[in-house]
């Protein structure tokens, strides 16, 4: 379901735009429909007739189906939607929320488990924005990240409209919204263009042209210094410094000619770097490199110009990488092998 729909029955109940505003503001803040201040309870009889019923659908949008709590506070959600299919979403701490943006995913990064079963659907704007309104029963949203399962750029008119709802009717401030993305041209075009511009977090993982195409094999072929390039330009326009997430795996991605790679990049941008240690998944051959390993990478990009920060995956204590939770319930985990050229190792 896409919110442009919702609001099209909503017109036909005879909603004006105030009161369609108001409609998707208690669903998205997960507020009761029937609850409304004085101003508010003017609804036209038959949208009123008709709330119980549309509040039902939308919260069936996502339900809750288990729920995995973890010593740093987060907590990983499956999520069923209304088809019986699964995302993932993650309530971070700090009011923060990771939601997901597809069955899957189709860019295949091999060091993902949502990755390895492809992409088996987008999701609709209205199941986006029901993710945050399922963690908004539970606790409060301030910050939504689109860093879950999927790829946004594959589905990018459904989550610009969801951007959208949130950064206005949802109360959610423009630079707490964070579109992840491996890299795509559309992005880049379509981004500035929005009533709504979120901060862009920007998939590297690599300095090295051939090694990111091994490690995303179907993401759009740009050099790290376009990506970059990009990067910069996007942030200039908009006042958020950029994020690059580097997942930081062992033997791969941890040397020192990455450390030079990096810092020729970024120092003196305007962007922070994200080092995260991978999420360590059976059956999948990469390891977490050793904490001490992380945070000398951290100091010394730090004393090379480049603002880096050292995180901590959401949830690695109760094994919830992203699409961990989903493969258990599907069995979806298996083993990718990787060329030894490259020096990754083989499975």
């Amino acid at each position: 379901m896409r919110i442009d729909a919702i609001r099209q029955r909503l017109r036909a109940l005879g909603a004006r735009p105030g009161h369609e505003q108001s409609v998707l503001r208690h669903w998205a803040c997960a507020l009761p429909q029937q609850r409304r201040s004085a101003r508010e309870d003017v609804l036209p009889l038959a949208l009123r007739e008709a709330l119980p019923a549309l509040e039902a659908e939308l919260q069936g949008l996502a339900q809750l189906r288990s729920e995995h709590p973890a010593e740093d506070g987060s907590a990983r959600l499956l999520v069923a939607l209304a088809d019986g299919q699964t995302v993932e979403s993650v309530l971070l701490p700090r009011d923060g929320l990771c939601v997901s943006t597809q069955v899957g995913c189709a860019v295949g990064c091999v060091f993902c488990m949502t990755g390895q079963g492809g992409l088996l659907r987008q999701l609709g704007s209205a199941e986006i924005v029901a993710q945050v309104a399922l963690a908004r029963r539970q606790r409060a949203v301030k910050k939504v990240v689109f860093m879950g399962m999927g790829e946004p750029a594959h589905n990018l008119d459904n989550v610009l409209e969801a951007i959208e709802l949130l950064g206005t009717a949802g109360g959610v401030g423009h630079k707490n919204l964070v579109f992840s993305t491996v890299g795509d041209e559309r992005v880049f075009e379509r981004l500035p263009q929005g009533p709504v511009k979120p901060a862009l977090a920007l998939s590297l993982h690599t300095t090295k042209p051939e090694l990111r195409a091994q490690l995303l094999p179907r993401a759009p072929r740009i050099d790290p210094e376009d990506l970059v390039a990009h990067g910069e330009r996007y942030a200039r326009a908009t006042g958020y410094p950029v994020q690059y997430q580097w997942t930081l795996i062992d033997g791969v991605n941890d040397g020192d000619d990455e450390l030079d790679g990096i810092a020729r990049l970024l120092a003196g941008r305007y962007a922070v770097m994200n080092l995260i240690p991978y999420n360590t998944v059976d059956g999948l051959a990469f390891q977490r490199p050793a904490w001490e390993r992380a945070v000398a990478m951290a100091g010394a990009l730090h004393r090379r110009g480049v603002l880096t920060k050292l995180r901590r995956s959401a949830g690695q204590d109760v094994e919830g990488g992203c699409g961990q939770l989903r493969a258990r319930v599907g069995g979806e985990v298996r083993r990718i092998e990787i060329r030894p050229a490259l020096g990754i190792g083989a499975s």
